[in-house]
C-alpha cells in the first residue's frame, strides 16, 4: 500500500513516535489524534472544555489541508473526552466545524489523555490525490 506522511507546521509537531496524518493510496487521510496545543507557543491552551475543543479542531483542519482535504471531506472521527460531562461543551464547538453533513463519530470517556487535557479528537477523511 503506497503512504505517504503529512506534517504541518500549523499544528503541533508529534510528542512520540506517530505522525501528524498519514495519506493511504493518496486517497484516504488518517490524522493522528490532537490536543489542545498552540502550535505557535507549544503550550496548552485553557482549560475550558470549549476552548480546548476549539484548538484541536484547528490543529485537525491544519493537518486536513496540509494533507489535500477538508471538515467536508471528513468521513470518521474518534473523540475522547477525560470527563464525558464535558460531551456539551464539546459537542458545540464540534458542530461549528462540522455543521454541514458532519461524519460519523464515536466518542469515549477516558481515564487520562497525554498531557492531562480534557479532550483528544483524531479523524479520517478523503483527499484530494493531486494535491
Amino acid at each position: 500500500m503506497a503512504t505517504s506522511v503529512v506534517l504541518t507546521t500549523d499544528a503541533p509537531p508529534p510528542i512520540g513516535p506517530y505522525n501528524q496524518g498519514v495519506l493511504a493510496r493518496g486517497t484516504f487521510l488518517f490524522t493522528a489524534g490532537q490536543v489542545a496545543i498552540d502550535p505557535k507557543t507549544g503550550q496548552l491552551t485553557g482549560g475550558d472544555i470549549k476552548v480546548q475543543t476549539r484548538q484541536v479542531l484547528t490543529n485537525l483542519l491544519a493537518i486536513l489541508s496540509k494533507g489535500g482535504s477538508s471538515p467536508d471531506q471528513v468521513v470518521k472521527t474518534t473523540v475522547f473526552l477525560k470527563d464525558m460531562n464535558d460531551f456539551t461543551g464539546m459537542n458545540e464547538v464540534y458542530a461549528e466545524f462540522f455543521h454541514k453533513n458532519p461524519p460519523a463519530r464515536s466518542t469515549v470517556e477516558v481515564s487520562r489523555l497525554p498531557k492531562d487535557v480534557k479532550v483528544e479528537i483524531d479523524a479520517i477523511a478523503v483527499a484530494d490525490e493531486n494535491r
